[in-house]
């Protein structure tokens, strides 16, 4: 396995590659040292799946991404991979309950073992499990930390909204060039 430190604005992720798949993306300062140890740090190959990874971080961090297009290999079983199938479904700037995703799963009494999935994500942000929070609407947990889960939570709100104002703005231009050429017919025709 080889892996790469990527440096966002709210601390270092550990990107990890093998054979072609992107498995790990998690925040260094809470992950296994033993793992890094297993691991050899690429250098000098510049793996392809890691560079494509990092190049959709920086988009992700600049606003410009939504989603990840990235060949994924996320290692886990079989129930955590079904929460992890279901976190992917989340859109982007939106949150759902731990409920909500249990129920999307079709096991709506496994909330709990949900939380526990979701903690055990393999692909923090790719995986987007800080898009989940509690039925009561308190952050909940997150293994980078609720600091991170919040700064990710507003930074997508803000740039979903962004995206939605920029529309609201170009719509109403519209309208009122419409609005024009509707009244300058209407004189020419008096």
């Amino acid at each position: 396995m080889q892996f790469h430190r990527y440096r966002s604005p709210i601390g270092n992720l550990i990107l990890a590659a093998d054979n072609g798949f992107l498995c790990y993306c998690l925040w260094e300062d809470s992950m296994d040292n033993q793992l890094l140890n297993d691991w050899e740090e690429d250098k000098i190959t510049h793996d392809t799946v890691l560079t494509e990874a990092c190049r959709q971080m920086d988009e992700y961090f600049s606003g410009a991404r939504k989603s990840f297009s990235l060949p994924l290999k996320p290692i886990g079983t079989v129930f955590q991979q079904h929460a992890w199938q279901a976190l992917q479904k989340i859109p982007y700037g939106k949150t759902i309950s731990y409920a909500e995703e249990a129920r999307l799963m079709n096991s709506p009494k496994a909330v709990r073992a949900v939380g526990n999935a979701n903690r055990h994500n393999p692909l923090m942000i790719i995986i987007p499990c800080h898009r989940v929070v509690g039925s009561n609407g308190h952050i909940g947990g997150y293994v980078g930390g609720t600091e991170r889960k919040e700064w990710l939570y507003r930074f997508e709100n803000v740039c979903h909204k962004a995206i939605d104002t920029r529309f609201l703005f170009y719509y109403l231009y519209t309208r009122k060039q419409m609005f024009r050429i509707r009244k300058i017919s209407y004189n020419n025709q008096k």
